[in-house]
């Protein structure tokens, strides 16, 4: 079976790898890291901390799992699925063979939408030509910053039918960013404990941006230490909107 998933924008996860390392401010409180800790503690194989001495930050070593890659052929019903909630498939250390068979896995199950999530796009678009892109599968960088607004530059050298952001945690303003290219747009403030504040106005910018740029908006959440009582409205409105295919 496919997890579950609590994740406003999905329906159920996919791990066909696991461990990630930190590389920017967006990862400082990752809710990963945090989640493998628990789950290395109470037994879990697929969960081992360590640190990856080409980064600046400790991380979740990175493990492949022959075993979870052929689970989407065994779903019968059609769902939404982020693929690898808990690592970055396009990591240095996962084998580009690898990531070739996740895509092929994705492409032989065109019932399922796949959302891919990604901070690494330069392995991504040195690597798109040598994958294939099904309509069935989104691609998506994170953009906590104005600092890493490039990754949207990357992003639109991949032809993937969806292409999203993920402004989430938001941890600034984007101002002017350029949204061309771009389906879907996911903001949402920081969780857990030491979470940090999000402003309104950020996510207002991105609703306003997204509105001019015809892309849908999907606001998750305004962050805290107890995200789901502090609500998701903006401005008295839900954002729950989901992109639509690109016309050819």
């Amino acid at each position: 079976m496919a997890d579950k998933s609590s994740i406003e924008w999905t329906e159920a996860t996919w791990n066909p790898t696991t461990g990630c390392d930190r590389i920017t401010a967006g990862c400082d409180n990752c809710y990963a890291l945090t989640l493998a800790k628990r789950l290395k503690a109470m037994g879990n194989p697929k969960y081992q901390i360590d640190g990856d001495p080409r980064t600046s930050g400790p991380g979740f070593g990175i493990q492949i799992h022959e075993s979870a890659l052929s689970l989407p052929t065994r779903w019968n019903a059609p769902r939404i699925v982020f693929v690898n909630s808990m690592s970055d498939l396009f990591h240095s250390r996962v084998p580009s063979s690898f990531i070739a068979r996740v895509f092929e896995v994705m492409a032989a199950t065109p019932q399922h939408t796949y959302q891919v999530l990604t901070k690494r796009p330069i392995r991504l678009a040195r690597m798109a030509h040598l994958l294939p892109w099904p309509e069935n599968v989104w691609m998506g960088v994170s953009v906590e910053d104005i600092g890493q607004v490039w990754r949207v530059d990357r992003l639109r050298q991949v032809p993937a039918a969806v292409r999203f952001i993920s402004a989430e945690p938001l941890l600034g303003p984007l101002a002017n960013l350029n949204l061309d290219g771009m389906d879907w747009l996911i903001a949402g403030g920081e969780s857990g404990p030491n979470h940090r504040p999000v402003d309104p106005d950020w996510v207002r910018g991105l609703q306003d941006a997204c509105k001019d740029a015809e892309v849908a908006f999907f606001f998750k959440q305004w962050g805290g230490r107890t995200p789901k009582s502090r609500g998701r409205q903006l401005d008295g409105r839900t954002y729950d909107e989901m992109p639509h295919k690109r016309a050819s």
